[in-house]
């Protein structure tokens, strides 16, 4: 079982950061996608160094100067919970405000009487992306106050061939070996699969 950097900040180790924080957890794990994989990325475990995030951000606005610039951005605005770290670290480094949307009733939306006016430049943050979703649904969001939307910047790119229609950055674009379930050797093997962010356990 392997994890294939495919690309990733020229100036700093980012694999190394994750490895560092413990951030790479190896085992049985089902994705949200419904497949099962031996590795699964939690970015909480590296978020939680400020030091080692800061590290990663400031690599990130050696390579991306022109979103990682003050006269570029007003706001930067992530998808709770995974972005709202990563996000606040962005906006430390650029000098700006941070705001964040909430999933509530199934659908995300703007609370905590924070706004975006019209024209606003913003900066859409997320920790990893694989489909897509949440910062789509962020997009929206942006996109219905009429903001200027600067770009997407991620920790972790899983994506396969995501297009958002506006400029999109990460830190480390990789793949995850990954199994439909009759097929995975984990579940033949039988090893207690984990559902991430659940307490849920059990045998496939």
């Amino acid at each position: 079982m392997e994890i294939t950097v495919i690309d990733q900040l020229k100036n700093i180790d980012v694999m190394a950061s994750f490895k560092k924080t413990g951030a790479i957890l190896e085992g049985h794990f089902k994705l949200s996608s419904g497949l099962h994989s031996g590795h699964y990325l939690q970015c909480a475990k590296l978020l939680q160094y400020p030091g080692e995030t800061s590290r990663l951000v400031d690599a990130a606005a050696g390579q991306y100067p022109t979103i990682f610039n003050k006269n570029s951005i007003d706001t930067v605005i992530a998808p709770a919970v995974g972005g709202i770290l990563f996000g606040y670290m962005i906006a430390c480094k650029i000098g700006v405000k941070m705001i964040f949307s909430e999933r509530k009733e199934n659908k995300m939306e703007l609370r905590r009487g924070f706004e975006i006016e019209k024209g606003e430049r913003v900066l859409v943050a997320e920790d990893v992306i694989t489909t897509g979703g949440s910062v789509s649904e962020v997009i929206k969001i942006c996109e219905d106050s009429k903001a200027d939307i600067k770009g997407i910047i991620c920790i972790v790119d899983r994506s396969e061939n995501i297009d958002f229609e506006y400029p999109y950055y990460y830190m480390i674009k990789m793949d995850l070996e990954k199994y439909q379930p009759k097929n995975c050797p984990l579940c033949k093997n039988n090893i207690a699969i984990y559902y991430p962010g659940s307490r849920k356990s059990n045998k496939k």
